[in-house]
């Protein structure tokens, strides 16, 4: 009963974890354990490799705290955050595309609420005013009144909020309810491409792989409604640059919104609509990623 040869761990292993109550962890356990196990020897793993894997996972930890989830990140670089939302919300299924996984590391939570065609773009953000309306529609098709449009952001030099100490607290950040139609609008300044945080792991990862760092602009919605699942998603700028290297792999066609030029009192003025389609099922919440 005791290993002998690399091949003799794994069913020792697997035997100690049997007792385990709950059935989901002990099946979720056992199948990770056996890719490790393969991985390892497939690959003849050495221990300087060992070691700077590990290396790796506490530098991912100790580089997580209030302004940024480099766990997370760490997640949506090897595609896996998309994978799971992928698999969680297919394409078939009726509905906006979801992408559940896909929080990202800057969501917070409570964001203010706002009324209707409020500007979140606040204490004179500057970048071209950007105006944004659509309608949620329920499972059937139904506009939803009451649905609640959680927005947020980067600014236009690409940096979030809780990023950037020149910008007021919750700034580019909004909570909205529909109408009566269903319909939800409000006003911010156009979002710029960015890269992701480069100054951690992660960042020694990305350059290890020569894979560039920015992601295209984009706005991050979170939409709820009694009786729907909560909607997740990202919707991008069909101009940006980086559409096709997205380093989180979190563009799909579906996800690409037509941002349109106009003009108001002689300015430049860019126009979004776009419509939420919801599907049936418990409305759960994520875990906000920092405070």
């Amino acid at each position: 009963m005791l290993p002998t040869t690399p091949e003799s761990l794994l069913p020792l292993v697997l035997r100690a974890m049997q007792a385990t109550p709950d059935a989901r962890l002990r099946d979720l356990l056992s199948g990770l354990v056996t890719h490790l196990h393969d991985f390892v020897r497939e690959h003849q793993v050495t221990e300087p490799e060992f070691e700077r894997a590990v290396a790796f996972l506490v530098g991912i930890g100790q580089a997580t705290g209030p302004t940024k989830n480099e766990v997370i990140l760490a997640s949506d670089l090897l595609g896996i955050s998309t994978l799971v939302a992928l698999q969680n919300n297919p394409a078939g299924e009726a509905g906006t595309e979801s992408h559940a996984a896909l929080l990202g590391p800057f969501w917070r939570a409570e964001a203010p609420e706002c009324q209707l065609g409020d500007n979140i773009a606040r204490a004179g953000t500057p970048g071209t005013p950007l105006e944004v309306r659509g309608t949620v529609h329920g499972a059937e098709g139904q506009a939803l009144a009451g649905a609640v449009v959680d927005v947020w952001q980067a600014s236009p030099v690409g940096l979030y909020e809780n990023q950037d100490p020149s910008q007021p607290d919750m700034n580019l950040r909004g909570q909205f309810r529909t109408d009566a139609a269903g319909r939800y609008h409000f006003r911010s300044v156009r979002p710029a491409g960015y890269p992701v945080p480069t100054d951690g792991p992660c960042g020694e990862l990305l350059r290890a792989q020569r894979r560039q760092p920015c992601r295209p602009a984009h706005l991050h919605f979170m939409v709820s409604s009694p009786g729907h699942k909560v909607l997740v998603t990202q919707v991008f700028a069909d101009d940006s640059e980086h559409l096709q290297s997205d380093p989180v792999f979190g563009v799909t066609a579906a996800l690409v919104g037509h941002f349109r030029l106009a003009e108001e009192d002689g300015r430049p003025l860019a126009l979004l609509d776009h419509d939420f389609h919801l599907v049936r099922g418990e409305p759960v919440f994520p875990h906000p990623p920092i405070p």
